[in-house]
């Protein structure tokens, strides 16, 4: 950019000299002229003819050099050293504006750590987070980026997840929990054990998707591609008629002033405000998404999701946090501690979900020597002898097999019915909690144009409508197997408009079919879960719905954006075409057709990348 730059103040200069000077010499001012385009526009005439030879002929290399030269071979000398000039600063503006535009989404993704610290041989060595295997254990110490997945073995310390999910507060963590590569460690030393090689790290997939996101191109992206490849030989047809035939069917037309006007043509004709402009916008808008904790993986989806009709979403891990918990104990001739330790002694043996819930809810020591003659019913619960007494744990059927007496909770949830010698004890109410923000989400939806809210779950019937009611969603079909959620989908996908999106949002462990099958698949906390990123278009890295009303406010900006460069560069070109084709404007105002509506056009992509009020 430093050469640019002095190339364009040594020919400016030499410029200058020319325009204000006016040696008495006409060789000698037309010389400096030469001189100071030479520099300036070598570069152009090189590209140019280097293009011609490969079958690239008209392109704005081409349209600059047949321009400027013809301009010179009327003998309008400073004209065309103007036009090449002003191209060229055009040029470095735009190059500094995509410039800056990588910068900023690169420092966005600033995670990809520099060295992994590995205990080997009992003493830290500093390796390549490439050359760590799974199973070896690496110290991170404070300040340093977790280089990659795993869980902590030793230490505790707070660890900062911005730059992966957009969350300004720090997480604590300690022995036990897991953690992920591309977050920074803040106060404490820790070791972790290794749990993914580098490869297959949150780290790598994320700047993986990130780097080529650009690849998978816009219908906008592709439209400019195919208009710049039909327009631009087009225009040059329409500037050597416009040359030609008006001097020979007008009576007393000057062939140099049809020519000149042709020539300015041709620099308006440069298509390079929406070549430029319209990539930059879906970039920004990318990286803009990825500064908050969502992964878009092209400009395609983000696209797409501008035009969202119906969104389905998963319940279990989506809408609900997919982890059980004690909702309400409710204690007969016991207590309400006395109930749940039954409980927690009487599911100690069981990993399923609910127990696990039933043992934190109890958070105490159990005594196993208190636990006699476990017997799993099939389908009905447990019997046991706990503390002495005959304890019976399940649902209904098992009460009633057993010949117990008691009332029915109408609570929705999953109920575990005790009785004790015989006796009804009770019952515990456990229940899959709403995320906070899931109602707020679907209301968000609706506002922002979102026609139809689905839930698809394998969940009981009773369960998944009371879901669906509590946070609004308008259909919900429940106990369905993943065959029936696909089939379901294409259901909807004809129900849907022709421009119409339908987005499916799960949590991409168990949905990768229906996130595939769906015009935008979204996974929602699927950091760090391989099917997810695979199987997903977009990502939301944090346990968030309401990130989903984000990306469609970005997707709905950068699609504005997008809209404003194309017919503010259309505009403004057909415009300046119509006065250059009857002599009503200069090269001068051809040079603000190209170079001022590119620069204007690409300070407006810029706009994308700012996602603050969103």
């Amino acid at each position: 950019m430093k050469k640019d730059l002095t190339k364009i103040i040594v020919a400016l200069i030499l410029y200058l000299i020319g325009i204000i000077i006016k040696f008495q010499n006409e060789w000698i001012n037309n010389s400096i002229f030469i001189i100071s385009y030479i520099i300036v526009g070598y570069e152009i005439l090189r590209k140019a003819i280097r293009n011609i030879f490969r079958g690239k002929i008209f392109d704005e290399n081409f349209l600059m050099s047949v321009a400027t030269l013809g301009a010179f071979g009327i003998g309008e000398y400073p004209e065309a050293v103007a036009v090449m000039l002003f191209y060229q600063i055009g040029e470095l503006f735009q190059d500094y504006a995509v410039d800056k535009s990588r910068k900023s989404i690169s420092s966005l993704m600033d995670i990809r750590p520099d060295f992994a610290n590995i205990y080997r041989n009992e003493k830290i060595e500093k390796v390549n987070p490439e050359e760590v295997k799974i199973g070896e254990t690496i110290i991170v110490k404070p300040g340093e980026k977790i280089p990659l997945d795993g869980h902590i073995i030793d230490g505790k310390t707070s660890i900062d997840t911005k730059a992966l999910t957009g969350e300004s507060i720090p997480k604590d963590v300690i022995e036990g929990d897991e953690v992920l590569s591309g977050c920074i460690n803040l106060t404490g030393a820790i070791k972790i054990q290794v749990t993914k090689e580098y490869g297959e790290s949150t780290v790598s997939k994320i700047l993986d998707l990130v780097e080529n996101a650009s690849s998978r191109k816009s219908k906008s992206e592709n439209f400019i591609t195919k208009f710049a490849k039909y327009y631009t030989p087009i225009v040059v047809i329409i500037a050597v008629i416009l040359a030609i035939i008006p001097p020979l069917i007008i009576k007393g037309a000057s062939f140099t002033e049809w020519l000149y006007r042709a020539l300015s043509f041709l620099v308006v004709s440069c298509p390079c405000a929406l070549v430029i402009s319209i990539p930059l916008s879906f970039f920004g808008g990318i990286g803009g998404a990825s500064k908050i904790g969502i992964l878009v993986k092209g400009s395609n989806y983000l696209e797409a999701l501008a035009n969202t009709e119906i969104a389905v979403f998963d319940k279990t891990g989506t809408l609900t946090k997919g982890v059980f918990e004690v909702q309400k104990v409710n204690a007969i001739g016991v207590t309400k501690e006395e109930l749940l330790e039954i409980a927690a002694y009487g599911e100690n043996y069981s990993n399923h979900p609910i127990s696990k819930s039933i043992k934190q809810a109890y958070n105490k020591k159990i005594d196993e020597s208190q636990i006699m003659n476990v017997q799993e019913l099939s389908g009905l619960g447990i019997e046991a002898k706990i503390k002495n007494q005959n304890v019976l744990l399940g649902n209904e059927k098992l009460m009633n097999e057993k010949g117990i007496e008691f009332e029915k909770c109408k609570d929705i949830g999953t109920i575990l019915y005790i009785a004790i010698e015989g006796k009804y004890a009770g019952y515990i109410l456990i229940r899959d909690k709403i995320k906070e923000d899931s109602k707020k989400t679907i209301e968000e939806l609706k506002r922002n144009g979102i026609k139809q809210t689905v839930m698809l779950t394998g969940d009981r019937k009773n369960v998944g409508e009371a879901v669906a009611k509590e946070i609004g969603i308008d259909n919900v079909y429940t106990e369905l197997l993943p065959d029936e959620k696909v089939k379901k989908v294409e259901e909807l996908l004809k129900t849907k408009t022709e421009k119409g999106k339908l987005a499916f949002v799960g949590d991409g462990i168990n949905d990768a079919p229906v996130l595939t099958l769906a015009d935008i698949g979204i996974a929602m906390g699927g950091l760090g879960a391989d099917s997810a990123i695979e199987a997903a278009d977009i990502v939301i890295m944090t346990d968030e719905p309401s990130k989903i009303i984000k990306a469609i406010k970005i997707s709905k900006k950068t699609m504005r954006i997008v809209k404003e460069n194309i017919v503010f560069a259309i505009f403004v070109k057909i415009a300046v075409l119509i006065l250059t084709a009857f002599g009503l404007s200069t090269m001068w105002e051809a040079v603000f057709a190209d170079v001022g509506v590119s620069i204007i056009a690409i300070i407006n992509a810029f706009r994308a990348l700012h996602t603050k009020n969103i």
